[in-house]
């Protein structure tokens, strides 16, 4: 033989299948085993998909609540820094009318009378955006709603009662905007 011939036949051999019938049942076996694998492997994946999917889905929803439940936050408060500005224009009007009161002014005074309209229309303002004053005069102290600015002995009334009430405070949809500025009674 040839060389050439050699070399043929060696790569015959190792190219054709042995004989041996026991091999193909095997690699049948081995080929089914691992197809379950791949399927089982699959199947987790899809599982694993599904919860991430629904999982984003869930926040996507939360997110959307949180940023709705801004916006209307943003809606019903925004008014807060403007307000802020107003209330000593409310409170000048007030002890307008008070100093005018105590000076013993006519009450058919022009302009007391104007006052006093200025002041009413710009309270009722006020009441149709939601702002509430807080006005405590004889109430208990609520340290949520008052400042306290002192406490004086008082026999008239029981201990942290509100005595007088120095500035009114004022809520925005039951926010507090600002805390009444009150004297507190306490015991004796």
């Amino acid at each position: 033989m040839t060389k050439k011939q050699e070399i043929e036949e060696e790569s015959l051999e190792a190219i054709e299948p042995e004989n041996d019938c026991s091999e193909p049942e095997e690699s049948t076996g081995q080929a089914a085993v691992s197809e379950s694998e791949e399927l089982q492997k699959a199947l987790e994946e899809v599982a694993t998909l599904k919860d991430t999917g629904l999982r984003a889905e869930a926040e996507m929803q939360n997110l959307r609540r949180r940023v709705d439940r801004d916006i209307q936050n943003a809606h019903k408060f925004g008014i807060e820094r403007l307000l802020q500005g107003l209330l000593p224009v409310v409170d000048s009007i007030e002890k307008a009318i008070e100093t005018s009161e105590q000076a013993e002014t006519p009450a058919d005074d022009p302009q007391l009378e104007g006052i006093k309209l200025c002041h009413k229309l710009f309270v009722d303002v006020l009441v149709k955006e939601g702002i509430e004053a807080v006005d405590p005069q004889g109430e208990p102290f609520d340290p949520n709603l008052h400042q306290a600015l002192s406490m004086v002995e008082s026999a008239d009334l029981e201990p942290n009662s509100v005595i007088a009430v120095i500035q009114r405070g004022y809520t925005l949809h039951q926010r507090l905007i600002r805390p009444a500025l009150v004297i507190v009674s306490k015991s004796s």
